[in-house]
């Protein structure tokens, strides 16, 4: 069992999202320290980009606030790997796939590892295009974190075949952003990728408040917020960290009780 799948074991996994760089890297060092105190079993890092085609307003936002603020692939690195020396908890990148490209997926995969990145997820890859990464990311130790989403349908099955690490279960169409409802048959599409594999479902988009956190954790392995966390950084500038905080330990609470 690799060391992300282990999150999971014996709980219900919380995995907040923060872009990297947001604000500043010091900020984003400060979150990563912070957010595991709280109780995060895996945290997942934007690498900023000019065009994250899966991401709404508030998540551009940070992007480009990220990116005026000065932040690169290669500081963002340098970072996380000066974190990983207190930070336990595995953590994931969330990137496309014209960054890894243009810094050469064989150098990205590498820093990764040298990072101690656990995983990468690519929403813009599709599930027919995932060799572009497979062998580079088995040669680094790189798990490729699956997304499924409710237009997947006969797809589960053949996507949750191959899936490791986590599988990301995208809980609405459209853009990430906090939504009052979630109204997408979590349980079948999590019963259908669990006829399959024993890769724990993780929750994502969407999601926001302790009730809904506990809702989505009732028939899922885990929980991902990102969206409602990049909007306290966003309200709270450089005084973000003990609110994110704050807001992690709610939601691990809530998790406990689901």
């Amino acid at each position: 069992m690799s060391k992300i799948s282990e999150a999971f074991k014996d709980t219900k996994a919380f995995i907040p999202f923060i872009t990297g760089g947001d604000l500043s890297l010091e900020i984003t060092e400060q979150l990563l320290y912070a957010m595991e105190e709280a109780g995060a079993d895996i945290i997942e890092i934007g690498i900023p980009f000019s065009d994250p085609i899966a991401e709404g307003p508030v998540i551009q936002a940070a992007n480009e606030r990220a990116l005026a603020a000065g932040c690169t692939t290669d500081k963002l690195f340098k970072t996380v790997k000066k974190a990983r020396k207190k930070v336990q908890v595995p953590m994931v990148f969330l990137t496309y796939l014209n960054p890894i490209y243009t810094y050469g997926k064989e150098r990205f995969m590498e820093r990764c590892r040298e990072c101690g990145i656990q995983g990468v997820i690519v929403p813009d890859m599709p599930f027919e295009e995932k060799g572009e990464l497979k062998e580079v990311c088995k040669e680094y130790g790189i798990e490729i974190i699956s997304l499924i989403a409710p237009t997947s349908n006969e797809r589960i099955a053949a996507i949750a075949k191959e899936a490791e690490g986590y599988i990301y279960c995208v809980s609405s169409l459209g853009v990430t952003g906090v939504r009052e409802q979630i109204s997408t048959d979590i349980k079948g599409m999590v019963d259908k990728v669990r006829q399959v594999t024993e890769v724990p479902c993780a929750v994502g988009f969407g999601i926001s408040t302790p009730e809904q956190a506990q809702k989505m954790a009732a028939v899922s392995d885990g929980v991902i917020v990102g969206s409602r966390i990049v909007k306290i950084v966003e309200e709270y500038g450089e005084h973000a960290v003990p609110y994110v905080k704050e807001y992690v330990e709610n939601m691990k609470k809530a998790l406990k009780k689901s």
